[in-house]
């Protein structure tokens, strides 16, 4: 049986430089998945990491596991962390090229909002998930907007010039929408990016100088610090992680 990895671990791989500060927003997403993960996967359990493009995310989640990673992106093959060893497989998540019920674990982490049809993409992780295995995403809430704080509007791209380069074609869900395109309540959910540590999201993306921003950083710090440390599964926040079992 492969375990999930420990949580310091699994935080240990944030792909983002500067994991307490420009960072911050990836760890937290990286907390959060680990919260609503199955803490081990049956033997002869294998993974796909839909959408995983270079992070290798399920690879350090599940440190041993069989992965596959599938992009669009033909790019991403030769991108792959050499730390995190998976197979990657050029193709599409609306029409998976895996046979049914073929993986114990099936991930979309941050792929959904940028995909028109999402409900063709949500039937084919569900259709190769094996019975009682687990789909595992990530998404913004329908509430999600940039920045937070309408202050720092000045120092900010607009929100759709974001979107654009993320290639985000929705704002995100609300958790009936995602209910519906799962067809069942989660069995696990976690929040993450509060109203308080969305702060340091802001200033991450902003146009101010570095110099500035770690001011703003060290400024928010003590703050940020308390609301990340006391920031549970319920806790309000504008991204969500949630669980499925087939």
């Amino acid at each position: 049986m492969t375990q999930r990895a420990p949580l310091r671990q699994f935080l240990a791989a944030n792909p983002f430089p500067h994991g307490w500060t420009e960072g911050l927003f990836y760890r937290e997403k990286m907390r959060a998945i680990h919260r609503i993960a199955p803490p081990g996967l049956a033997a002869g359990d294998k993974v796909l990491e839909v959408g995983g493009g270079r992070s290798g995310m399920a690879s350090y989640l599940y440190p041993g596991a069989d992965v596959t990673t599938l992009d669009l992106d033909p790019a991403f093959a030769s991108q792959q962390p050499p730390d995190a060893p998976s197979r990657f497989v050029c193709g599409d998540a609306r029409a998976l090229p895996f046979a049914d019920n073929s993986f114990g674990v099936v991930t979309l982490f941050d792929v959904l909002e940028h995909i028109v049809e999402d409900a063709d993409a949500a039937r084919e992780a569900l259709r190769v998930t094996r019975p009682g295995g687990h789909v595992l995403v990530s998404t913004p809430d329908s509430g999600w907007h940039y920045p937070t704080y309408g202050w720092m509007r000045r120092f900010c791209p607009h929100e759709s010039v974001l979107m654009d380069e993320w290639g985000h074609v929705r704002r995100g869900y609300t958790r009936a929408r995602l209910v519906e395109l799962f067809g069942a309540q989660p069995v696990a959910a976690a929040t993450f990016i509060n109203p308080v540590t969305a702060f340091y999201h802001d200033v991450a993306f902003s146009r101010l100088p570095r110099p500035a921003r770690m001011l703003a950083y060290a400024a928010a710090a003590p703050a940020v610090a308390l609301a990340y440390a006391r920031h549970g599964s319920e806790t309000p926040g504008t991204e969500v992680a949630l669980a499925w079992r087939k």
